[in-house]
């Protein structure tokens, strides 16, 4: 009988994060194989032609604060190809007094200098971007094709081997390492390390070897609309992309002269169902409202002419989960990258390319990835303290709490 071959690392999950990781493993020397059911990179949410990105600079929530920070230098960094910046607007609450120097001085309590984010009164706004309302002006905001991205991450490379339309069901301990079996129980390959970066199939996979995650689907949608020249919507479209409840790409002017305008996007949590759904295009034009201050706006002007529906995958403390799970050595998960695909998976390329190599620990602390933020991702925060000192017992229990919205809610 045939042996099923083995690879020294493998990469299950050809979406924006297994990508970034396989491509951070190929800079670094290392040979890889990356497996997905599919026939191509990026064909579920990672084929997302409308990403933003930027660092989250909300209210509280430290830690999530400065690992935004820290993954948005990477993600600049990392995809310089297609990195489209053009600045991101964050309007303040309509139900918040804004001052202008206390936002200021909060934002640089975030170590975030004026070439990353600038308190901006209404007036400077419509100087500065356009748009007149009080809030914060992120410069080098961007918006990023993740269907290109990851296929730029898997251009053809001498120590890369991809197998497609090929289905992991589960993953059983060898001696050698790992190995994946195919849905009708048959042997795939073995591996010394694998990662899995598989959104919400992380789940069944991680279940495989008596692991339990805490994920769950959370459905998007994207709004695509067509906006006639004389509408009077035309003059209040913006020029750069805005991000508050909801967020919404720069308009773009047709050769016929009208505009088209993206923006979204629904939130329906524990959703996953692919289809257009009217009430979210609804949704979305609510929040276009909200977006621009234009409560009197004539909606049934924005009319429809295209979608991108996408299932995200969220943990139930709404951080990714990235790093190397303890408890069943050469495994890695890198999942739960909610609506900030972009940044997350190239923070997970750095990470998890740094424990799978054992190596370079200090270029992550000049990033300023402290200890407590490895600790903050990694998958043992969900594990309850008794089991994981005794795998032998079997499935983790989570100690965390979803904290999922009640109600749709636009991210």
């Amino acid at each position: 009988m045939t042996l099923p071959q083995h690879h020294d690392i493998v990469v299950i999950g050809a979406g924006i994060a297994g990508s970034s990781i396989a491509s951070e493993l190929l800079e670094r020397g290392q040979a890889v194989c990356i497996i997905d059911s599919a026939p191509h990179p990026a064909s579920a949410c990672s084929s997302h032609a409308y990403a933003i990105a930027h660092p989250h600079v909300g209210r509280g929530a430290p830690r999530l604060l400065r690992l935004t920070r820290i993954a948005f230098l990477i993600a600049e960094a990392r995809w310089g190809k297609v990195w489209n910046q053009h600045g991101i607007f964050q309007p303040n609450k309509k139900d918040k007094v804004f001052n202008r120097d206390d936002v200021a001085g909060y934002l640089r309590s975030l170590d975030l200098d004026e070439g990353m984010a600038q308190a901006l009164d209404a007036n400077d706004a419509m100087r500065a971007c356009g748009i007149s309302q009080d809030g914060i002006w992120l410069p080098r905001g961007a918006s990023l094709n993740l269907f290109e991205a990851t296929q730029d991450a898997l251009a053809p490379h001498p120590k890369l081997t991809c197998s497609w339309n090929t289905p992991v069901a589960r993953l059983e301990k060898v001696n050698a390492g790992w190995q994946l079996i195919d849905p009708h129980d048959r042997p795939i390959m073995i591996a010394g390390k694998v990662i899995i970066a598989t959104a919400l199939e992380t789940k069944k996979l991680a279940a495989s070897i008596d692991v339990r995650l805490p994920l769950r689907p959370v459905r998007g949608q994207l709004s695509i609309f067509s906006i006639d020249e004389n509408s009077s919507w035309a003059a209040r479209l913006p020029h750069t992309a805005i991000s508050g409840d909801g967020y919404c790409l720069p308009a773009k002017k047709l050769p016929d002269g009208n505009y088209q305008w993206i923006v979204g996007s629904s939130f329906d949590e524990g959703e996953s169902d692919l289809r257009d759904w009217d009430a979210s295009d609804d949704f979305n034009r609510e929040q276009a409202r909200g977006l621009l201050n234009y409560e009197h706006g004539d909606l049934s002007q924005l009319q429809k002419s295209g979608s991108f529906v996408g299932v995200r995958c969220v943990a139930g403390d709404r951080l990714p989960i990235i790093g190397a799970l303890t408890q069943r050595p050469g495994i890695f998960l890198a999942t739960a990258l909610g609506s900030r695909g972009a940044l997350w998976s190239a923070l997970a390329a750095k990470l998890i390319t740094t424990q799978v190599l054992e190596d370079d620990f200090a270029l992550l602390a000049r990033l300023g990835f402290a200890a407590d933020l490895v600790a903050a991702l990694a998958p043992a925060r969900f594990f309850a303290g008794a089991l994981a000192a005794a795998p032998a017992l079997g499935a983790f229990a989570s100690n965390s709490k979803p904290i999922l919205p009640s109600a749709p809610k636009a991210r």
